[in-house]
């Protein structure tokens, strides 16, 4: 068991797995692998959730984890999302790390009130007396021709928290680290895996263990003609579209895998260099994060601006079902639209 403070982080720096050893997984064979890691390592850790245990979850994510590690540290919940999430608060004030998984991220709701009334309040509510170290997995986001419900990108909901962190991740690797990071947080982590990528295309991750930090942004692209910031499944057609605008517009693409804390640094610096942006996400425009993006580069860098920034998102209407749902989700060339516009202004 960890000897680690409640007060503070486990994991300040990347890690390293210790072996050199890779596998080549996919992002949802990833969460399962940090998962299994995470448990192995600290015998605090559980994971929680309807079907987690004997079925391996709605999309396998902890398959195996029971033959592994128990049904006392992998435990089937009956269909009740608030009674789910206000018991792994119990388990987490009083020692416990659990990792409760939400289906989809349309099923949360019932559960709002547990994670923004309690476990975002509770440290400061005990004045530090107690924290609340869970982590609450949810596979969210369109594209795979689900019913209601199903298609959720409504992350900006818990970004305006305080207390809470929110991490989306957009490759196995990352997936893999972060995920460990946000298992060892003190403090209440939402973890949104991009569902519509869980079996697209598989990454060498480091079989031992190892960390990815949170609030740090990825350059996954350099350019000096604008910065173009995204996250979760949006990251691969963004990529995509910059690769496509090569010889026309030299795109640098910022992932920035952790929503909050925002690495504000990371974006304000991209856009010192390019002086220019868009950003890119599948939630609805009114209320998204490209909205609070745009407004922290005016409050820190308005005199690079050279152009309105683009905001290329979904719409604002309910999620469609099946035959209008490429038509919501930004795509290729939307996002390069969206780039001209900004470069041609």
């Amino acid at each position: 068991m960890s000897e680690t403070t409640d007060t503070q982080s486990e994991t300040e720096t990347d890690g390293d797995a210790s072996s050199g050893e890779t596998e080549s997984l996919t992002l949802v064979q990833a969460v399962r692998d940090g998962l299994a890691t995470e448990m192995a390592r600290d015998d605090r850790v559980l994971v929680m959730g309807e079907d987690v245990a004997e079925n391996g979850g709605v999309f396998r994510a902890t398959e195996g984890l029971l033959d592994e590690f128990g049904e006392d540290r992998v435990i089937d919940t009956p269909l009740a999302e608030s009674g789910i999430v206000g018991t792994a608060i119990g388990m987490a004030a009083y020692g416990l790390r659990p990792v409760p998984e939400i289906q989809f991220m349309g099923f949360i709701y019932p559960a709002f009130d547990q994670i923004v009334s309690h476990a975002a309040r509770l440290r400061t509510r005990s004045r530090g007396e107690f924290t609340c170290p869970l982590v609450i997995r949810a596979p969210y986001g369109g594209g795979i021709r689900a019913p209601e419900h199903h298609s959720e990108s409504k992350e900006a909901f818990f970004v305006h928290e305080p207390g809470l962190k929110v991490v989306i991740p957009s490759t196995p690797y990352d997936t893999k680290g972060l995920l460990a990071s946000a298992i060892r947080d003190p403090d209440p982590v939402i973890f949104l895996e991009p569902k519509l990528i869980y079996r697209a295309f598989r990454e060498d991750v480091p079989a031992g263990d190892y960390t990815v930090p949170l609030g740090e942004a990825a350059v996954r692209r350099e350019g000096s003609d604008i910065s173009v910031y995204t996250w979760g499944a949006m990251t691969r057609p963004t990529m995509e579209a910059a690769e496509n605008l090569a010889g026309e517009v030299d795109v640098e693409v910022v992932d920035l895998r952790t929503l909050s804390p925002m690495d504000e640094e990371t974006i304000v610096e991209s856009f010192k260099k390019t002086g220019r942006a868009a950003v890119v996400h599948e939630a609805p425009k009114t209320g998204g994060l490209a909205g609070e993006i745009t407004a922290t580069i005016q409050e820190e860098a308005l005199l690079y601006q050279e152009a309105p920034i683009e905001r290329i998102t979904g719409f604002d209407v309910p999620y469609p079902l099946y035959a209008l749902e490429d038509y919501y989700l930004p795509e290729p060339e939307r996002i390069e639209d969206g780039i001209r516009d900004a470069v041609d202004f």
